[in-house]
């Protein structure tokens, strides 16, 4: 494959974010607290990362553990608040009691974006219906990412969904890079690059001592061989 492959990092801080752009990563999310899977940072801890590095930066919008929106006014506050301090990308993804997406709270949250580029995380994993959803946004504006391990359990599991919908890029829906996250390994790289899929994401496989431990430079840069640098 002749482009470069994008590498995405989960940071929770500035020494995650130098050693991920260190490592070789093209760009981060930021996230705090993975024992609820990933929430919104403070917007200091935002503007730290921002100054310490210079790769595109995803900003969780997540209040509280689970894919139910929560407090929508306080979610389009804190965007708003993080707009103000200069993210320009954001990542967050929201579902019904039913599975299906809340397309109400995407939208209000979507619109204190003022048009930034988003990603909807793994919320699509945990859907009732992924085609349904990736319809229901089909046109929603900023949207130009699906996170995505293809399956709840993780990309083991998910990877028949993954290849099959790679083969679907440029229909209504899937016109949206995926970007596989979400017990990704190595082993599985080979397969979803063959298949044209280009962007991967890594949280715990950036840190060799687990979540208590920060990003390693080294394990960064050992996936930014396998993905290639050019």
């Amino acid at each position: 494959m002749s482009h470069r492959a994008v590498l995405e990092v989960i940071a929770l801080d500035v020494e995650d974010a130098v050693a991920a752009q260190a490592g070789g990563a093209d760009r981060l999310e930021l996230v705090t607290d993975m024992a609820a899977d990933g929430l919104t940072p403070t917007v200091a801890a935002f503007a730290g990362i921002r100054a310490a590095v210079d790769i595109p930066l995803g900003v969780m919008l997540r209040l509280a553990d689970g894919f139910a929106a929560g407090d929508v006014d306080r979610l389009v506050g804190v965007a708003g608040e993080l707009r103000a301090a200069g993210a320009e990308e954001f990542v967050l993804g929201f579902l019904g009691a039913d599975g299906g997406v809340d397309l109400d709270a995407v939208e209000r949250v979507v619109g204190a974006l003022d048009g930034c580029r988003w990603t909807f995380h793994r919320a699509i994993d945990r859907a009732a219906d992924r085609d349904a959803l990736r319809k229901q946004l089909y046109g929603m504006p900023g949207l130009d990412t699906y996170l995505t391990a293809g399956a709840a359990m993780g990309v083991e599991e998910g990877l028949p969904t993954l290849l099959a919908e790679a083969q679907r890029g440029g229909e209504p829906g899937y016109e949206q890079t995926i970007l596989v996250g979400g017990g990704l390994r190595l082993e599985h790289v080979a397969e979803l690059r063959s298949a044209g899929i280009d962007a991967f994401h890594i949280g715990g496989a950036a840190r060799p001592g687990g979540w208590g431990g920060s990003v390693s430079a080294g394990a960064v840069g050992e996936w930014r061989g396998v993905l290639g640098r050019e």
